[in-house]
């Protein structure tokens, strides 16, 4: 089989997780921008941050077979820096219609603040304004609420909910976003959000229209395979393999082919690969030998 990770921060992973993820057959993967871990206190950080994301992480991943794609945004929790965040509301645009940027995101609500809200409602401006998908972060605390109201916020804002992808779902919100019509986005989180086995019984309830898996992976405890392991457990468990590919690879791409940034034609071959490429004068081997793979016809 082959996977879609479409919410995982690359960045934060080493080259033998992506040796790991290609072995098992992750094929793509979306990065979001999104928290670093403590506060950046400069419009530069984000620029440098951005150009990665759109530049060396897209790369990187190449050099292993694995398509990256990424979305641009100010995240919840860095918007409560308020004069920081108006400044980096201006250069979201410079970034958002690069190549490979395939919404805005992630977004949306952490406390639940007026700030939060500002820079929230200022980035679906921008995604209408260029037809944009929107990934939104779901908050921690009243999930629900804040859930409800970034949905209702979206609409206000005009944002199509075939474009609007609800991500960090649980139990208590899967219903509410599929009657909204939205997608339907799971964190498949060590200890925290969701695991592989309630993951199964959401799929086995509400089947898989509209319904994708992700890891989010990043810096913290977290497990970049989690799509395929919970693909597996999902055939284990009975769930159909139809199922399985729709939520691990066929609604990601669905939703996120919108953006028109995505080959997806070039998604169905067997990926080529020639490590001796370089990026900025870097090898992702570091002076080991690159693999070159010869071009067999069809």
């Amino acid at each position: 089989m082959r996977f879609f990770d479409p919410h995982i921060h690359i960045s934060s992973r080493t080259t033998d997780d992506l040796q790991a993820m290609a072995a098992a057959g992750v094929r793509a993967v979306i990065e979001p921008a999104f928290w670093l871990g403590q506060p950046r206190t400069t419009v530069g950080s984000f620029i440098d941050y951005f150009s990665s994301l759109v530049g060396w992480e897209r790369f990187r991943c190449s050099q292993f077979g694995i398509a990256h794609y990424c979305a641009i945004g100010l995240n919840s929790k860095e918007a409560n820096n308020e004069k920081l965040a108006r400044e980096v509301l201006e250069v979201i645009p410079q970034f958002a219609l690069k190549e490979g940027v395939v919404a805005i995101g992630e977004i949306g609500y952490d406390e639940i603040t007026e700030a939060e809200d500002f820079a929230y409602r200022a980035q679906l401006d921008i995604a209408r304004q260029h037809d944009m998908v929107v990934m939104v972060h779901t908050p921690h605390r009243d999930k629900k609420g804040g859930t409800l109201r970034s949905i209702e916020v979206a609409r206000e804002h005009g944002i199509p909910v075939t474009k609007l992808v609800i991500d960090h779902n649980n139990e208590e919100t899967v219903r509410s976003v599929l009657d909204s019509g939205a997608w339907a986005a799971f964190t498949i989180y060590p200890n925290t959000k969701m695991g592989s086995e309630r993951m199964v019984e959401v799929v086995r309830q509400y089947g898989p229209e509209r319904i994708i898996v992700d890891s989010s992976a990043d810096w913290g405890v977290s497990d970049p395979l989690s799509v395929p392991k919970t693909a597996r457990l999902m055939l284990e468990r009975g769930i159909p393999l139809a199922a399985v590919e729709a939520v691990t690879w066929g609604n990601a791409l669905q939703a996120y082919a919108q953006s028109q940034q995505i080959d997806v034609a070039a998604l169905d071959q067997t990926p080529r690969l020639d490590q001796r490429q370089l990026f900025a004068d870097n090898s992702v081997l570091r002076g080991q030998t690159p693999r070159v793979d010869e071009f067999v016809p069809n």
